[in-house]
């Protein structure tokens, strides 16, 4: 074990996969011996060279197609975007295309590509550069969707990523790159794709979240503590598939939940959970299940408005405490 951020902890899960597997290559804008935008590839060009980490040009549909036909003719591509609010131009290649491939073809075609992006706000970075749009692609079958909030999780969750013979969509948020935390030495220490973690016990409420808005969960679970309020967190790190065994069993234990993200509720992650609940869990229920996400607006540029606009630790307390 070693302490690393999350973004040298990803690095090291792609050098240890293209070490491990010749076929595993790297294509993006910047991503060569810059070592992208927010140096997540540093030092994988000097180590593979240009045939395996491969700059690309500004063109998001082109270079995703490009990886979507690498994939499906044996190679095992992970895609860098910038700025995950840029998937929507290459949103074509991964839902026509890369998600449909192994159904059209019987089985006997895979797409194994991982399409890694920044996302997320409380940057000051305003609408073109702050969305988080991972409820789209959930919606989608034949796309995988996750979401790390920790260095150890998101080692093992882009190994398994790059492993898993569908396509991926990885994103991380820009808040907790330099987040560091133990990290495991072993090559072989992969987190399953689908499986969620509790990452604080509690018995009062449960509060089930991923990715940056884990750590705002478990600020607040400090803050309700001193009034003797004891919150389970669920870090759902997958969001397609999701862990709905992890989800229930808390609520049953605890019988009130919060459904908790960052970005827009109407169609969202957490409208899906909280439909979970109620069609799973609500003879356990002592409450009704409630959400928490941005209001329904693009994120603003000034930082007034954007705090305004994107839920706060304190509103996580609101809320909870207006339930209990």
């Amino acid at each position: 074990m070693g302490k690393m951020s999350i973004s040298k902890a990803l690095g090291s899960a792609m050098a240890e996969e293209m070490r491990r597997d010749t076929n595993v290559m790297l294509m993006g804008l910047d991503i060569g011996q810059y070592g992208g935008a927010f140096g997540v590839t540093k030092g994988l060009f000097a180590e593979f060279g240009q045939d395996r980490v491969v700059d690309m040009p500004i063109s998001e549909a082109g270079y995703v197609g490009t990886a979507v036909g690498a994939a499906a003719t044996g190679l095992r591509p992970i895609v860098e975007l910038q700025f995950n609010d840029w998937i929507t131009i290459a949103a074509d290649q991964l839902v026509n295309q890369a998600a449909n491939l192994r159904y059209m073809f019987g089985g006997t075609l895979s797409v194994p590509m991982v399409l890694r992006a920044p996302c997320g706000g409380y940057a000051q970075a305003a609408a073109q550069h702050s969305h988080s749009f991972e409820s789209w692609f959930a919606f989608v079958p034949g796309l995988k969707v996750v979401l790390p909030s920790t260095p150890a999780d998101a080692k093992g969750l882009l190994k398994a990523a790059i492993r898993d013979d569908n396509p991926v969509i990885f994103l991380e948020h820009k808040k907790i790159y330099d987040l560091v935390g133990e990290v495991s030495d072993d090559p072989e220490a992969l987190i399953p794709l689908g499986k969620a973690d509790i990452k604080r016990e509690g018995k009062d409420i449960t509060i089930v979240t991923y990715s940056f808005m884990v750590h705002k969960a478990l600020q607040a679970a400090e803050i309700l503590a001193e009034d003797g309020i004891s919150a389970e967190i669920v870090d759902l790190r997958t969001i397609k598939p999701i862990d709905t065994e992890t989800i229930i069993n808390s609520v049953k234990k605890t019988g009130k939940a919060l459904c908790f993200q960052e970005t827009w509720l109407t169609c969202s992650v957490m409208s899906e959970v909280s439909a979970i609940i109620a069609e799973q869990a609500f003879d356990f229920l002592d409450a009704p299940v409630k959400r928490l996400g941005a209001k329904d607006a693009p994120i603003p540029y000034c930082p007034a408005l954007e705090s305004f606009v994107l839920p706060s630790v304190d509103d996580v307390v609101a809320a909870v405490r207006a339930m209990v």
